[in-house]
């Protein structure tokens, strides 16, 4: 008989074998994200399992996600484009379901349609990439004009390096800098050293750095057997005609191909916007994203927002990126820890 219960420290190691066992399982679904985000925000996680005897037939990840003067919302998940229920069959993901929805308000993020009577709540895609079995099989499946791109920072004396914890001040310096420059609030410095050590294996940060050791660009990857996603990249803007982001994805795509990864994940896009294209000309095929509201109250379910693109958001974004890099950084991460996105 099937039953459901909150997991506990002592399910990390089945929840993660689980995870990964699953065909449409992420890394972000893994034991590590939630103990990434108490490490960094604080947020308790509300992770439920659901198991058949002795063996776990079903997960979903929600995190207690608390913001001022709006309470407390479940989300799967903060952070990142999608977590949802992993399930054997739709009777365990509709069991699991109906338990987040005993909550006042819930927020399901997924790669699946598995609420598809409620209203999708975005129109962003990820964009998926097959590999080969080899990054030498990936180049040559590439367009000439993308190949030239590639090559082009390493005849410039690019380099490239993949890390750990050692390279994360390398990240964050190009990462920041990059997201004033967008006009966005970053995130703390503490949310990626969490990351990077509560994943450990499952993550490589990457970094590429110009011949004078400069950090033109970097990024992070997180690994699942199934899937590599990259949460994160930014590259300086002064470095573009070096094209250090070609570079960058280059070497997370051939890390990926010559260690077994069957896809790679770029992330989330709005369709035929500028990252959308960027994406799809490494070949990257678009995928829905399913966000969906569970409310038990009807109420709140008409009222709850995702976001704005008023007048005002615009006006805020164009003053974020006028701020000195200083304050940008020290204002951005006490803002970023309330923003799901």
């Amino acid at each position: 008989m099937m039953r459901i219960r909150r997991a506990t420290y002592e399910d990390r190691q089945r929840w993660d074998d689980y995870v990964a066992g699953h065909d449409e399982g992420t890394p972000y679904q893994l034991w590590a994200w939630q103990q990434a985000v108490a490490k960094a925000y604080g947020y308790r996680h509300h992770y439920l399992v659901a198991e058949d005897g002795a063996e776990i037939c079903g997960i979903l990840p929600l995190i207690d996600f608390r913001m001022p003067w709006r309470g407390s919302r479940l989300i799967s998940l903060p952070y990142c484009d999608a977590g949802g229920v992993l399930a054997r069959d739709s009777d365990v993901v509709e069991a699991l379901l109906k338990q987040a929805e005993q909550r006042a308000f819930c927020q399901l993020r997924s790669i699946l349609p598995q609420r598809p009577h409620l209203a999708n709540q975005t129109n962003k895609v990820r964009m998926v990439l097959d590999l080969p079995e080899s990054s030498a099989a990936l180049l040559d499946g590439m367009k000439s004009k993308l190949r030239s791109q590639i090559k082009k920072p390493q005849r410039e004396g690019l380099t490239a390096r993949l890390g750990g914890l050692e390279l994360v001040d390398d990240f964050y310096s190009v990462f920041a800098e990059n997201m004033r420059d967008l006009g966005s609030p970053v995130h703390s410095r503490r949310w990626i050293d969490a990351v990077v050590e509560t994943y450990g294996a499952n993550c490589r940060v990457g970094t590429v750095f110009t011949p004078q050791g400069e950090v033109a660009a970097a990024g992070i990857i997180l690994l699942h057997p199934d899937l590599v996603v990259i949460p994160w990249a930014s590259a300086r803007r002064q470095f573009n005609k070096m094209n250090p982001n070609m570079l960058l994805y280059w070497t997370f795509l051939s890390f990926a191909c010559e260690h077994g990864y069957p896809r790679f994940d770029f992330g989330r896009s709005t369709p035929e916007e500028g990252t959308y294209r960027f994406k799809k000309q490494w070949g990257a095929s678009p995928q829905p994203l399913y966000w969906y509201d569970l409310c038990a109250d009807q109420t709140e379910k008409a009222t709850a927002g995702h976001g704005s693109t008023s007048p005002l958001r615009h006006w805020v974004t164009s003053l974020w990126q006028k701020l000195p890099l200083p304050v940008a950084n020290t204002l951005g991460p006490e803002l970023r820890k309330y923003i799901s996105l």
